[in-house]
């Protein structure tokens, strides 16, 4: 039988304490070994308890939940779930720090979700790359995600299903507001996640982040059209015209030409 994995929860209302208290509750495989309502206090329990997994407020008063994982180091920290209040449109500002958050009022479907992909980081051992993730987001380390980690199929969740998309057949992404959409075959499919953070998982010889907004698959890249006034577009084999920021066409073409682009 495995050990339970112990879990703290630190958040300075006591009404989102009890909310975390009572849906941690239900699941056998956890052990709640200690709970906290200020950052300070915080970072005391975790290096007293040890705990595989916190549930850890953004906001709050003195030392907030970005300060604990300072304080902690990102080496030493353990798997991170954020809490917090803020509005989705706000959630990329601090998503990379943790593997995953919950939005307070919480809601029983998206909290279990939440805990669910905690669990299986947790049991999976993923320490190293948490770390390193964590210390990026913190700018504490600069290095890139090892060739290991590129994706090759990216799980997009819907309604009733999960729909599975190799990374190969998308044609380009594209941001929206808090998400991103995968462009394949003339249909879109929305994920949650940051585009800086994705662009980093994606292989460099086959994406190129054309734009702010957008990244294409090059082996998709048919022509680039020049727009009096304005910023070139890039025309796709599906039909797709995506914006070319100025200042990356001479990258672009030199990427897609095998060309040293002129300093």
């Amino acid at each position: 039988m495995m050990e339970p994995i112990r879990v703290l929860i630190v958040d300075d209302e006591p009404i989102a304490l009890e909310g975390l208290r009572r849906l941690l509750a239900t699941d056998p495989e956890l052990q709640l070994v200690g709970e906290s309502t200020d950052g300070l206090d915080a970072v005391a329990l975790i290096e007293r308890l040890d705990p595989n997994l916190v549930f850890l407020d953004i906001q709050m008063p003195g030392l907030d939940g970005l300060g604990v994982v300072r304080q902690i180091g990102p080496d030493q920290m353990p798997t991170v779930v954020f809490v917090t209040a803020f509005d989705r449109h706000a959630i990329d500002a601090f998503e990379v720090h943790a593997i995953d958050y919950v939005l307070k009022p919480f809601e029983d479907a998206r909290f279990r979700a939440a805990l669910a992909h905690a669990k299986t980081v947790v049991r999976d051992g993923a320490f190293a790359d948490r770390a390193r993730r964590m210390a990026r987001a913190l700018g504490d380390d600069a290095e890139p995600p090892p060739e290991t980690n590129r994706l090759t199929t990216i799980a997009v969740r819907k309604t009733d299903r999960t729909v599975f998309v190799p990374v190969d057949t998308i044609d380009w992404i594209e941001a929206a507001d808090y998400c991103v959409k995968l462009h394949v075959d003339g249909r879109a499919h929305v994920i949650r996640d940051a585009m800086h953070r994705l662009e980093g998982r994606l292989d460099p010889e086959r994406f190129f982040r054309c734009h702010r907004s957008a990244i294409v698959n090059l082996d998709r890249v048919r022509e680039v059209i020049a727009a009096a006034g304005g910023d070139p577009i890039l025309a796709l084999a599906d039909g797709s015209r995506i914006k070319l920021s100025r200042v990356r066409r001479q990258a672009l073409e030199a990427r897609l030409t095998g060309a040293r682009p002129s300093s």
